[in-house]
């Protein structure tokens, strides 16, 4: 089996997908932004702030070379820009997490650590400018996917079923 990447923007459940997935599978979970911030040894938002979003690109695509040659059999969360990397194909299957930008905003608002989870995402600091990147990602992100998942009002358990059948595992 290949490794399992879930793309998609900020904020749709990538990370809580895949832990789901791993625990449904007893397969392990990566996270490429906790990979970054173990790498640098600071948080997204403070590479963001001290170092720009170039910089921040750039430790992505270190971290997608790493995952090409050293990780095997695992589900990989990204970040939401990941999918850009020049080899994510070479990674493993690409699925697609995909959401209204409006359904995305509503499940940050509604957690439980709303507050925690918006300051967590830098691009978020504007919800318009936000929206402006999930428009601009939108049909870039179908198109590099080997597999879409629509998450909008599904549980976990119904979203790892539907990854399950479509990867058969």
């Amino acid at each position: 089996m290949k490794n399992i990447i879930l793309i998609g923007f900020m904020g749709v459940g990538k990370g809580t997908v895949a832990r789901a997935l791993a625990k449904d599978s007893d397969l392990f979970t990566i996270d490429t932004d906790d990979l970054i911030e173990s790498l640098e040894n600071c948080k997204i938002k403070q590479i963001f702030e001290k170092e720009g979003e170039a910089y921040f690109r750039s430790l992505e695509q270190k971290t997608a070379y790493w995952l090409e040659k050293s990780v095997k059999n695992a589900i990989i969360s990204t970040g939401g820009g990941f999918f850009k990397v020049k080899n994510i194909r070479d990674i493993g299957t690409i699925v697609l997490l995909d959401s209204s930008f409006e359904k995305i905003l509503q499940r940050i608002k509604e957690h439980p650590n709303a507050t925690k989870k918006l300051a967590k995402r830098p691009l978020f600091k504007s919800p318009q400018k936000a929206k402006e990147i999930y428009q601009e990602r939108e049909k870039a992100y179908k198109k590099i996917a080997d597999f879409i998942i629509n998450v909008e009002d599904k549980t976990e358990k119904e979203v790892v079923a539907k990854i399950r059948k479509k990867l058969k595992f």
